[in-house]
């Protein structure tokens, strides 16, 4: 069973994590996962804190948090204060952006839905209703 003081390669946590091993050495450059500790050998050495670590930041990028982001979450969850509330309007702001992003999305998507059903999809590039609306869009920017 792993200890706290397991130490693992960095292709070991980057099987266990499911990230690339660059993406891990990125990871530490920008900030978001602390240096390791170095072997005898040089080779980096991680254990079960940096695992969370980075399964941390990979959930928090499946929910659309930017590296920024979860750099700020990753400080606030240490905060014992103000950290919860602080993270629960973070996770509110990224709602709020994502609900955005999907209005915007089905606007586009209606938009380009009645595009296709008003195309025949036959006759002269000239009269296609898709062209034409792209064409027009042009023209107004």
């Amino acid at each position: 069973m792993n200890t706290p003081h397991t130490s693992m390669t960095i292709g070991a946590v980057a099987r266990r994590v499911g990230v690339a091993i660059d993406t891990i050495r990125y990871y530490e450059r920008e900030g978001l996962l602390p240096e390791p500790l170095r072997r005898a050998s040089g080779y980096r050495s991680y254990d079960e804190g940096a695992v969370r670590q980075l399964r941390f930041i990979r959930r928090a990028k499946d929910l659309g948090f930017t590296l920024e982001e979860i750099r700020d979450l990753l400080s606030l969850s240490a905060d014992r204060q103000r950290g919860v509330k602080a993270v629960k309007k973070r996770a509110e702001e990224r709602l709020a952006a994502i609900d955005e992003r999907i209005a915007e999305l089905t606007r586009v998507r209606d938009g380009l839905e009645q595009l296709i059903e008003a195309c025949p999809g036959h006759g002269s590039p000239d009269q296609c209703p898709i062209l034409k609306a792209l064409t027009d869009a042009e023209d107004e920017a």
